[in-house]
């Protein structure tokens, strides 16, 4: 049995040896999973950790498995989901699509209905409905793990009665149209995926990262999809990596989207495409 300030020293330590950023941090959210206590608790020194648990989470953590796969939870918006290797572990820059669509659609009454295409933990469309009270909608993803979990995922938030979620090729399935149609696709160009860090490529679903040759394959099915998708009057918004709005923009013009925008993220990156369909 190890106590909670030793551990945390050691588990630092280890972390620190192992290049994990910021290691210290990670040691404490490490404990507070173990230990069952909030992340922002601060437990008194002398609280004892079983060490075997924080053993086995430890080395999980120094061999670069992303935390949230090791706790099973990640925080987005204004609310924690459940992730697993089956899905992306959202991240804050997805947070602009939803600022973007808040700011796109200050009648919050007016959406009533979202799409959520590649949904994973089905982050987007649960931020969504949170944000839309008067909507209900569907997540389509094409992993039928990831789809599962999301559904699970609305339930823990109380949104069952408005979220569906399928196993689908994107929108394959579908011939409804929509108010407001979210989708991170992968972008990462498939050259670029070596170099990613060390727990996104060994840990993190390659298909949901690999954008192809040139990073926009998926755009590139997906923007011409959308237009038919879309209520008149209604929005697209898509996530994009650094540089591709120029390219993805293009690809709407083709598709004959006339009304583009983009939104940047808190870093200054054009991280959102935002697609307008016609009154």
């Amino acid at each position: 049995m190890k106590f909670y300030q030793a551990a945390l020293a050691e588990t630092a330590a280890t972390f620190q040896q192992a290049g994990i950023d910021q290691p210290r941090r990670e040691a404490r959210l490490l404990l507070a999973h173990i230990l069952g206590v909030p992340s922002n608790a601060l437990p008194p020194p002398n609280t004892p950790v079983d060490h075997q648990a924080l053993q086995a989470a430890v080395a999980r953590r120094a061999a670069h498995e992303p935390l949230a796969y090791i706790t099973g939870t990640q925080g987005f918006w204004t609310f924690e989901v459940a992730v697993s290797p089956a899905t992306l572990i959202p991240r804050p820059d997805s947070e602009t699509l939803i600022e973007a669509a808040i700011a796109a659609r200050p009648n919050r009454a007016a959406v009533t209905s979202v799409l959520d295409l590649g949904t994973g933990t089905g982050c987007l469309l649960l931020a969504a409905l949170v944000e839309f009270p008067a909507a209900i909608g569907i997540g389509t993803d094409r992993v039928p793990q990831a789809a599962a979990l999301a559904a699970a995922n609305a339930a823990r938030l109380g949104l069952t009665h408005r979220a569906d979620f399928l196993a689908a090729d994107w929108a394959a399935p579908l011939r409804a149209r929509f108010d407001l149609i979210l989708s991170n696709p992968p972008y990462i160009t498939t050259n670029d995926i070596p170099g990613l860090m060390r727990g996104v490529r060994e840990h993190e679903p390659v298909t949901a990262l690999d954008g192809g040759a040139t990073g926009l394959a998926a755009y590139a099915h997906l923007i011409p999809a959308v237009k038919h998708l879309l209520k008149p009057g209604g929005l697209a918004i898509m996530e994009l990596g650094a540089g591709q709005f120029p390219a993805t923009a293009h690809l709407a013009i083709q598709a004959g989207f006339t009304q583009i925008e983009a939104r940047a993220d808190l870093a200054g990156i054009t991280r959102a495409l935002l697609l307008h369909a016609p009154d």
